[in-house]
């Protein structure tokens, strides 16, 4: 409580930077399990009908581009239809990602804040030093335990956000892997669905157009 203001703030700052650190990681971890499951969920889905919330809006996509009236091929039909969900699939991965910026900015500049705090704190102890011409314990401990206390609090912000940030960030690039190992099966049971009931149109059987989530 008696340290120097610049100390002080520094400590502060670091204090404030974990606090926010802490909350980030908290809400990183019920949102990356909310993905994973919503992962889970689109990979035994084929109609959005069957599903809400993350893999609904994943399945409405590609069956809005389904449903678009393009005179392609089936590849690129099943092209389209690929893009239409994988470009789904990552927008609502990137609403994960929101934080993680600030935790690999965390990670990489608390230490050198702390390292300020730990260079004024010497200083303050050398200053001393020369102030009072002494170079007992009583004169530089203030400065010394400034020094100690900066640099600890400091890592303390830094450690856990680096660590958070490489967990998540892991995370977030294997439900991807997963989730467009899910679209890729996806694409083709929408496309191949589709070519039936064209083929079926095409030799005049009475049959009502098929999209996705609609029972034929």
């Amino acid at each position: 409580m008696q340290a120097d203001p610049v100390v002080k703030g520094v400590i502060l700052l670091l204090v404030l930077a974990s606090v926010a650190c802490w909350a980030i990681i908290f809400e990183k971890i019920v949102r990356v399990n909310w993905l994973k499951g919503g992962i889970r969920r689109l990979a035994k889905s084929r109609s959005s009908a069957d599903r809400g919330g993350f893999s609904r809006k994943v399945l409405e996509a590609g069956e809005a581009e389904l449903a678009a009236d393009f005179d392609d091929t089936p590849i690129e039909r099943r092209f389209r239809v690929e893009n239409a969900l994988r470009h789904a699939l990552k927008s609502e991965i990137q609403k994960v990602e929101v934080g993680l910026p600030f935790l690999a900015t965390v990670g990489s500049a608390a230490p050198f804040v702390g390292l300020f705090g730990t260079v004024w704190g010497i200083v303050n102890s050398f200053t001393a030093i020369a102030t009072q011409k002494d170079t007992s314990l009583a004169v530089v401990a203030p400065g010394i335990a400034e020094a100690l206390i900066v640099t600890a609090i400091g890592l303390a912000a830094a450690i856990p956000a680096v660590v958070a940030y490489n967990q998540i960030s892991v995370a977030l690039g294997r439900a991807f892997a997963k989730g467009n190992d899910a679209i890729i099966e996806i694409a083709r049971d929408l496309t191949e669905d589709e070519g039936e009931a064209q083929a079926q149109r095409a030799r005049g059987d009475n049959v009502e157009p098929l999209r996705a989530g609609k029972p034929s």
